[in-house]
């Protein structure tokens, strides 16, 4: 996961800090050290990683935050804010044009992950309220039109082609007409890319641009290729003038540096994150967010709309309707919410955005554990289900048989299950807890924590 080796050495040196009744000077030097190795070995500019600690050091300094009663939490606060300021500051949106369609072209190098990154983003505005069409403007690369109506018959969102054209110009106007007479308010180019950076490509990217005049040109890059990326970046903003930075394959450079280092270079923000293989997988980079998570604070805002996201409400209003009126939890009930909290994504990227979690070295979630719950869930009866003490030795062997696990670990999973049935008990029983549950509306809570 991004930013993995980076978080876990911030985390070990603000955790140093909140010890710390009294803090000198020579403390603060060893500690901006400490940071100062940590974003050089996550693969940070250098420049930027010198401006960086210059400037805690001296906002740290200059504030009396030494002599201060708490100086530990007043250093991870100004190394929070200048990360965030370093990330982007804010989030930063698409801007709609008030006359739609709005035109979006995604320009990048070969391999950056454009077509998927297309469709992912057109999978996401679709999910805000737009209705886009996707056009398929690579050319030249073998095969690129029939990935992007791959990726659009997955989505079931149209995509517009013409395989008979190598005039790029002709089909994004042809598209833009299209998308008028279909009402689609969002038009997606999917442009060629190269291997590198060259004359010719930059051309007809220019040319696209100056033509189709689109209302944001974001450039995808790949977060893997670190150092690269940023270089990618400038030359791309130089040449062409981009409006953002969408990166991809967050999930799988555990550095992270590309992404903490391309807004200084480019002066340019970060507008998406593509974190996984799934169409769903990208997600609004948020500054804030993205440096509470790498120093260990979790992320609360993006865990309830995940929830708010995937959850279905009146299935949630339902479950816990027949919860009131049982007296325990069943298995009908506990696969009802796994499923529920499988739809917000992996496990073990979950527990990652719960402050404090990423202190707990020991916790190691395996998500294929869920796919073997399901699977000794499903390989029972209804009564079984329904009455879990039905379940003895010659049943769990039938039912491991059933969904391919072992009796050893139907009966691991029977005991963490009736931990939680005895769990689910007491929080009925408490009346704070009754009263805590009570009227709980995401949304409410959401509100509060902005």
């Amino acid at each position: 996961m991004a930013f993995e080796g980076l978080s876990a050495k911030l985390q070990e040196v603000t955790r140093k800090l909140r010890g710390k009744a009294r803090i000198t000077e020579s403390d603060l030097k060893e500690m901006l050290r400490e940071v100062k190795l940590a974003l050089l070995e996550a693969d940070v500019n250098y420049a930027i990683v010198k401006e960086f600690i210059n400037t805690i050091q001296e906002k740290a300094l200059g504030q009396d935050v030494l002599k201060s009663l708490t100086p530990g939490q007043q250093v991870i606060k100004i190394v929070k804010d200048e990360l965030v300021e370093l990330l982007g500051g804010t989030e930063s949106k698409i801007n709609f044009t008030p006359n739609p369609p709005t035109v979006i072209m995604l320009v990048g190098l070969q391999g950056s992950g454009k077509t998927t990154t297309a469709g992912k983003l057109a999978n996401l505005l679709r999910k805000q309220g737009k209705k886009p069409l996707l056009v398929a403007c690579d050319v030249y690369r073998p095969a690129a039109i029939k990935q992007l109506q791959v990726v659009g018959g997955q989505l079931n969102i149209p995509v517009y082609a013409n395989e008979n054209s190598k005039d790029v110009v002709k089909i994004a106007r042809q598209a833009i007409d299209v998308a008028m007479s279909k009402l689609n308010d969002v038009v997606i180019l999917d442009t060629a890319g190269r291997l590198h950076i060259d004359e010719e490509l930059m051309t007809e990217l220019k040319n696209v641009k100056a033509n189709v005049k689109p209302h944001e040109i974001l450039l995808v890059v790949d977060s893997m290729t670190g150092q690269d990326a940023v270089n990618v970046a400038k030359a791309f903003n130089e040449a062409l003038g981009i409006d953002g930075v969408v990166l991809t394959k967050l999930d799988g450079d555990t550095r992270g540096g590309a992404a903490i280092s391309v807004k200084k270079i480019t002066g340019r923000p970060i507008k998406f994150a593509a974190t996984g293989e799934k169409l769903s997988d990208i997600e609004v980079f948020y500054p804030e967010r993205m440096a509470s998570r790498i120093l260990g604070m979790g992320d609360v805002l993006s865990i309830i709309e995940k929830a708010e996201e995937a959850i279905d409400i009146e299935e949630a209003e339902k479950l816990e309707k027949q919860l009131k009126k049982k007296k325990d939890l069943d298995l009908d009930d506990y696969l009802t919410q796994l499923r529920q909290i499988k739809k917000m994504g992996s496990f073990s990227s979950l527990l990652k955005m719960i402050p404090g979690m990423n202190a707990l070295k020991d916790v190691k979630v395996d998500d294929k554990e869920f796919v073997r719950i399901e699977a000794m869930i499903s390989s029972m009866t209804k009564e079984e289900r329904r009455n879990p003490k039905l379940l003895n030795g010659n049943r769990r062997v039938r039912i491991a048989k059933g969904s391919g696990t072992s009796v050893q670990e139907i009966n691991k999973f029977m005991k963490s299950f009736e931990m939680t049935q005895k769990m689910m008990r007491q929080m009925k029983d408490s009346k704070n807890m009754r009263k805590m549950m009570k009227g709980i509306n995401p949304a409410d809570l959401k509100g509060m924590l902005k």
